[in-house]
């Protein structure tokens, strides 16, 4: 049964529409991701579904008695009270059950014998709604979003406007809606945040309605999707991977359409002008202008159609290692964030910085480009370094008194004004929109900005404190397409896995207030915490039939025993096999002499002289044993792919 469906929704603004022909319906345990670019009517949606704008068309169906709640990034109205008492608010119904229950113990201990009857009703709804445990469940939420005990007292004008988007999502959840709407629910998350998000979501007995640029979010929480084109709506039933490839497939076609519609039309409104007034041909052309008139133009929206594409230079060569540090301090007052910490940066590596949020990523980077001093340890950089830095917050841009986009692009790249222009015209700034004052960019563009200072600037290592906050999908991945093709060094900081994955080479972790060093992306380093125990170490045994042995095919059994099972029987090897096991055996020698060869090398007492010496030769010998592993697994598949002919 749905929860809630809308049919045919509409909506106008400023006279002009929107939105038009937006249908859906969900049930309990859908998760429906909103899809658009920016400027399609997501936000407004959701505060239509959530009743704050009004429908100009089609008609909206909720359960009866549904709940609906909707997080956005508006800051809570209230100020005054204290974070627990500002989530508690959220859960009104359980709020006003306990006063309820308690007025009943009342009347019950005064004799009121009908108090008996409304009071086991009022306890039965209470525990709908979470019983006793509702306030215990509150305080996980504000927990699995990164609050600590501390912080429960503390009044909301004491917290940053990140902390307290955060409580406004931790409110909504708390209060367990029947439908939940959540607009950009991953901002001000960090990675842990976002996978106990994703794992709570997963786990709601709601349905959900949500708009959010994360792709690993949204391929990890979404079961279907709206999409929201040219101001129409269009509903798929799937995953965001399959709507993603469903839209591609359908642009292709689309574009195909689009082509072939204008060319009749040309051909009819040629016709038309060359025969209209012929009396040997007028019932055709009569023909073909209703034909005209009627004809509804495949459409795309040319506020849709612009969008970010850029690439960086070939960078000048720089040393071999950009950058080292070692027995690195980082203090802010009254907390130590890291120490000892070694992390080194070489010519074109592609290193990802993660942590949770407040251990000192931003800190560290404005150290490592010296917007400030380290509070201890070293710091060397490598010969001929040229460090383009984008800073969270785009603090650079401002440098130099610049008033306009226009002109902090003129200030920090050196180009001419036209030129500046031009480079602005490939980040979205055409025309007036380069004059617009920094005071008044938003969150995207101010982000826009800032990347094209840094494509202008030459720069053969980047240092990106997350780049793509406000960045809408496309741009995203434009941003990880340029990233990807970049050929000098990277060291990023982002929350967005997606980008971390595709980007990062190694990963650099802030772990128990030091730097730990793992070999390869995000996956390789989320596969790295749950074996060393963030989540269960034991794999489940296997079901009969998948990777265990059949009777009489023991470790120990010899292969002439082994030749038929259950009627199969094994065909000799072909000359291609053959050959093939050779190579792949050849391989795994060669990955376990060079790991041999690694650990005669690291047997020297320098290899483990100081922590940055440690850091490197326990990354360096992590790479020779997964090389094992992998050459290893390569050989254990191609001997399982064994063919077999029937006996």
């Amino acid at each position: 049964m749905a929860v809630i469906a809308g049919s045919d929704l509409q909506k106008d603004v400023a006279g002009r529409p929107l939105l038009r022909g937006v249908s859906f319906r969900l049930e309990r345990g859908q998760r429906m991701t909103i899809a658009g670019r920016n400027g399609a009517g997501k936000t407004t949606l959701l505060r239509m579904l959530a009743g704050e704008s009004p429908i100009d068309g089609g008609e909206l169906f909720l359960e009866k008695g549904a709940r609906v709640a909707l997080h956005d990034q508006r800051p809570p109205r209230e100020r005054g009270v204290s974070l627990a008492d500002y989530v508690y608010g959220g859960c009104r119904e359980a709020l006003d059950l306990e006063a309820e229950l308690a007025r009943l113990e009342e009347e019950m201990a005064g004799g009121e014998e009908a108090a008996m009857g409304r009071y086991a009703e009022a306890q039965a709804r209470f525990e709908l709604v979470g019983g006793y445990t509702w306030r215990d469940e509150a305080l996980g939420t504000l927990r699995g979003l990164g609050f600590s005990g501390e912080d429960l007292g503390r009044p909301l004008d004491s917290f940053s406007g990140g902390e307290l988007t955060r409580a406004s999502l931790a409110r909504v959840l708390a209060a367990a809606p029947d439908v939940l709407l959540l607009d950009e629910p991953t901002n001000h998350l960090d990675i842990e945040s976002l996978e106990w998000l994703e794992t709570r979501l997963q786990s709601l007995d709601a349905a959900v309605v949500l708009v959010a640029h994360d792709r690993w979010f949204l391929e990890a929480v979404g079961t279907c999707v709206l999409e929201l084109e040219a101001g129409r709506g269009r509903f798929f039933n799937g995953p965001w991977h399959a709507w993603r490839a469903e839209q591609a497939a359908r642009e292709i076609a689309q574009g195909r359409a689009i082509a072939r519609q204008k060319r009749e039309i040309e051909r009819m409104e040629r016709f038309v002008e060359r025969f209209r007034y012929k009396a040997s041909k007028a019932r055709q052309a009569q023909s073909r202008v209703k034909r005209l008139e009627t004809m509804e133009p495949i459409e795309q929206d040319p506020r849709d159609r612009r969008e970010l594409s850029f690439s960086f230079a070939a960078p000048e060569r720089s040393g071999r290692v950009v950058f080292e540090l070692e027995d690195g301090r980082i203090e802010v007052p009254g907390r130590t964030l890291v120490h000892d910490g070694a992390l080194w940066l070489e010519r074109g590596e592609h290193v990802s910085l993660v942590g949770p949020n407040g251990s000192g990523k931003t800190t560290l980077l404005k150290a490592i480009t010296g917007e400030r001093p380290l509070d201890g340890g070293r710091l060397r950089q490598g010969h001929s370094v040229k460090v383009g830095y984008l800073s969270q917050h785009g603090e650079e841009l401002e440098f130099g008194g610049a008033r306009t986009a226009l002109e902090a692009a003129v200030h920090q790249t050196g180009l001419t004004p036209n030129e500046a222009r031009a480079l602005l015209g490939r980040f979205l700034f055409s025309g007036e929109e380069a004059e617009k004052p920094l005071e008044g960019l938003s969150g995207g563009e101010r982000k826009r900005l800032g990347l094209a200072v840094v494509v202008a600037g030459g720069a053969n290592v980047l240092v990106l404190d997350e780049p793509t906050n406000h960045l809408d999908l496309e741009s995203r991945e434009a941003l990880e397409d340029a990233l990807s093709a970049y050929e000098g060094a990277v060291l990023l900081v982002t929350h967005d896995r997606a980008l971390l994955d595709a980007v990062g080479t190694r990963t650099v972790a802030v772990e128990d207030y030091t730097l730990r060093s793992y070999v390869g992306g995000w996956a390789d380093y989320a596969r790295a915490r749950e074996e060393r125990g963030d989540s269960p170490a034991v794999e489940p045994p296997e079901p009969a039939g998948k990777g265990t042995a059949e009777p009489g095919e023991g470790a120990g059994t010899e292969p002439g025993a082994r030749e038929k099972v259950h009627g199969r029987r094994r065909s000799g090897p072909s000359k291609n096999r053959l050959k093939r096991r050779a190579e792949l055996e050849s391989a795994v020698e060669e990955a376990e002499a060079a790991m041999a060869a690694l650990e005669e090398e690291l047997a020297a007492p320098e290899a483990w002289a100081t922590a940055y010496e440690t850091a490197k030769s326990q990354a360096r010998m992590t790479a020779a044993r997964r090389a094992v592993e992998a050459a290893w697994a390569e050989l254990e598949a191609f001997e399982e792919s064994e063919p077999a002919t029937a006996g």
